[in-house]
């Protein structure tokens, strides 16, 4: 029976090729007997994960370091165990379960997510790759399939404030960022310490190049393409770079009632100027990158008095990071001069940085071997959202894949992928995983 014949008998049945899948019916083909995950436990354990931190949208608040966090990560952390994984948690609070391979000397091969989210976020982000991950190690294990090289399923912290735990072990974490603030309260050194991990002691779990033999992560799109082109899989080429900065506008608070209009110098108003400063440099040259004030507060806040301070974020993002670096100069340049006419002046200071991440080539071509002999359509496409992945780069070869959102809506908790495409990813993941584990490279 040839693989046309046997979509006509699903269809007969009132199977769809997509449930078929999901209910891990093998294809007929050179696949037919490649291993698959339980997509049936992957999405109950999706859907379980989700109570930690939900909110009454539908979504969930599960903010780094928070209670909610802690309490999705032991969750995790039994899944691990059931999967008979061996997890730790390292100094820079992140979670590492190992699985053993046949040759010991080989270096591991990485693969998660995380598990943290934005405020009012979705059950999607970061969930699907962790748990996909977990499913595929589980997986193996009943299936008596042993890698060739270790296997590390991994769970970073923080990556919604800007990939702390994979910056960490990428080397990238700087001392003074351990002192910035998190979503949840608490400085980063606070929260790794709240994880179960050591700040002081972060030199261990830093990595070096060629310390891994590759990183894979799945993960929902975040945009609309692949829904829009009917497109099952996305094998990201690159990630872009994210520089974000905080903004400090300066002016002098005074009276609302009683200081004239050409007197005064107003921070609140010169931070709105800034605003769509940044919206007209971004649009005025041609690419994909974007820029985004995402925060603003103004001091001291009352009604009846000028602001004397106004302080918000600049995010700028691209694939080219001489790019982001070209903007960034030319909005410097325009806050000079609304300082200028305004009375106020501009302070930057660099909040974080992540490089942009070109993935590997053969890494991608892996992918895109995998999910053809699974039957899935896919696309090589950029991705416009930060990732781990981007930190892991750094190590060693690195690839991702997504899969589609229904509506491109992420972030929000209305963010959703269907239960047939979770597992088609997952089943991507664990193919690519082999075949990464196979290969020799030099």
């Amino acid at each position: 029976m040839n693989r046309r014949d046997f979509t006509s008998r699903l269809a007969a049945l009132g199977l769809t090729p997509a449930l078929s899948r999901l209910l891990a019916i093998p294809e007929i083909g050179s696949a037919a007997l490649a291993p698959r995950v339980d997509g049936a436990r992957l999405n109950r354990h999706i859907a379980e994960l989700s109570r930690f931190g939900a909110n009454p949208q539908g979504g969930v608040t599960r903010l780094a370091y928070s209670d909610a966090d802690r309490q999705g990560r032991e969750y995790v952390l039994g899944l691990m165990r059931d999967a008979k994984l061996t997890p730790t948690i390292d100094a820079a609070g992140n979670i590492i379960a190992a699985r053993p391979g046949r040759d010991g000397s080989r270096k591991p091969i990485l693969f998660g997510s995380h598990i943290d989210s934005v405020p009012e976020g979705g059950n999607y982000d970061g969930d699907v790759g962790s748990l996909a991950a977990i499913e595929v190690a589980q997986s193996l294990g009943e299936q008596g399939i042993t890698t060739r090289h270790p296997l590390q399923v991994v769970i970073w912290q923080n990556e919604e404030g800007g990939l702390y735990g994979s910056r960490a072990v990428s080397g990238q974490l700087t001392g003074d960022e351990l002192q910035n603030v998190s979503r949840s309260g608490k400085t980063i050194a606070d929260g790794i310490a709240f994880l179960g991990g050591d700040p002081q002691r972060l030199g261990p779990t830093r990595r070096n190049k060629g310390d891994i033999a590759g990183y894979l992560e799945l993960h929902i799109e975040q945009g609309g393409t692949l829904e829009r082109e009917h497109t099952d899989i996305g094998i990201v080429e690159g990630i872009v770079g994210i520089k974000q900065w905080e903004v400090t506008v300066t002016g002098f608070a005074n009276h609302a009632g009683t200081t004239p209009m050409d007197q005064r110098h107003d921070a609140l108003l010169a931070a709105a100027r800034f605003v769509d400063a940044v919206n007209r440099t971004v649009t005025s040259i041609p690419g994909r990158q974007v820029g985004t004030v995402g925060r603003m507060q103004a001091f001291p806040g009352a009604p009846n008095v000028i602001p004397g301070q106004a302080i918000c974020t600049l995010e700028l993002r691209d694939l080219d990071e001489a790019k982001i670096d070209s903007l960034f100069a030319s909005i410097s340049a325009k806050a000079t001069r609304i300082g200028g006419e305004t009375g106020t002046t501009f302070a930057f200071r660099l909040l974080h940085e992540n490089t942009p991440a070109p993935s590997d080539a053969r890494v991608r071509a892996l992918i895109a071997d995998s999910a053809r002999e699974l039957g899935l359509t896919m696309k090589v496409m950029p991705s416009g959202a930060g990732h781990d992945a981007q930190a892991m780069a750094t190590l060693g070869p690195m690839g991702m894949i997504f899969i589609p959102s229904i509506g491109g809506i992420s972030h929000a908790p209305k963010e959703f992928s269907r239960p047939e495409d979770i597992v088609n990813g997952a089943n991507v993941l664990m193919a690519s995983l082999l075949k990464l584990d196979a290969v020799d490279w030099t």
